[in-house]
């Protein structure tokens, strides 16, 4: 796959079959797109599939003040389109005076004049240009015009619930992890740097790693307990069984903020500074307040065999 970092670096080939969009967590709808890009494109001499998106996502650029939470970050969503097949990948410039850009705009001079597309394909619900002006019918009236032909794709749906980001990004604040990777198609995860904590799971039995999460737009699910695998950014090859507590620490702590804690089943070494990688595969409870460190304690080893036992379902 080829990256470009603006719709001027793109070298167009023969016949560009183009979608655009945010595409944030590559979810299943995003990759239906993808792969019918590619069916286009392979019906053609010459054709290859193109995405166009936008670098920082527009919502940091037109709502600064919003805490915006995102599913991925660069390097995943790079990874993830990699993986779905998509030949050639548009990060372009999002700004305030970017945004101004109408949709016919847009459409002559990106989309025809500079990345001289043949052929669009967009999702169901997809609008663009100036405040979403620009529709599916907006598109058919220009295609006519400037010589695209425009697909527009059906809603992914699973079990009667059409799959969007906002409705993972919601459903993972919610900690249902396990919805939201059916949507994903993939497990969720998280990227951070090992930090040294209090050692009280050292004390218990327990020991955990403390993971600094440096991306402030990164959406880290909902307080809870969850089955994860763990892989080393280092040795992505190598995963490792464990389980994760996203919380305030309750039972130890009064007032404490929040952090990301990671127990690794029979694992033994020092991981300080590492960087880490962390699926979540399952929620198995909500994170509670216990009397003491031995109910902590026995509370965990409950945990654990839980934790074994959905880990251990998912690789068969």
């Amino acid at each position: 796959m080829k990256v470009f970092y603006s719709i001027d670096e793109f070298t167009a080939p023969q016949y560009p079959v183009v979608t655009m969009g945010t595409f944030d967590g590559v979810h299943i709808g995003h990759r239906s797109i993808i792969s019918r890009l590619n069916e286009v494109a392979a019906m053609a001499e010459g054709g290859e599939s193109v995405l166009i998106t936008f670098k920082p996502h527009p919502r940091l650029v037109l709502q600064p003040e919003a805490d915006i939470k995102l599913l991925n970050d660069e390097d995943e969503k790079i990874e993830l389109l990699r993986k779905a097949g998509l030949q050639n990948l548009i990060f372009h410039p999002f700004s305030i005076e970017f945004s101004k850009t109408s949709g016919e705009e847009f459409v002559r001079k990106y989309l025809v004049q500079k990345v001289k597309a043949r052929a669009l394909v967009i999702g169901h619900d997809h609008h663009f240009g100036r405040n979403r002006e620009g529709s599916y019918e907006h598109l058919v009236h220009l295609g006519q015009l400037y010589g695209f032909s425009v697909e527009s794709l059906s809603a992914q749906a699973i079990h009667g619930v059409v799959v969007s980001s906002t409705k993972v990004r919601k459903t993972l604040l919610q900690g249902d992890v396990d919805t939201a990777n059916q949507w994903l198609g993939y497990p969720y995860a998280i990227t951070g740097m090992v930090v040294k904590g209090r050692q009280i799971g050292e004390k218990i039995g327990f020991p955990t790693a403390n993971i600094l999460n440096e991306n402030p737009h990164k959406l880290i699910p909902g307080d809870g307990v969850y089955a994860v695998m763990v892989s080393f950014v280092s040795d992505p090859g190598t995963k490792l069984m464990g389980m994760c507590n996203i919380g305030h620490r309750p039972t130890v702590v009064t007032g404490g903020f929040k952090t990301i804690e990671v127990h690794i089943f029979d694992f033994h070494g020092n991981i300080y500074n590492q960087v880490l990688r962390i699926e979540f595969v399952s929620r198995i409870r909500p994170e509670k307040k216990f009397n003491d460190l031995n109910a902590l304690r026995r509370q965990l080893e409950r945990d654990q065999m839980e934790a074994l036992r959905r880990l251990t379902r998912v690789q068969k």
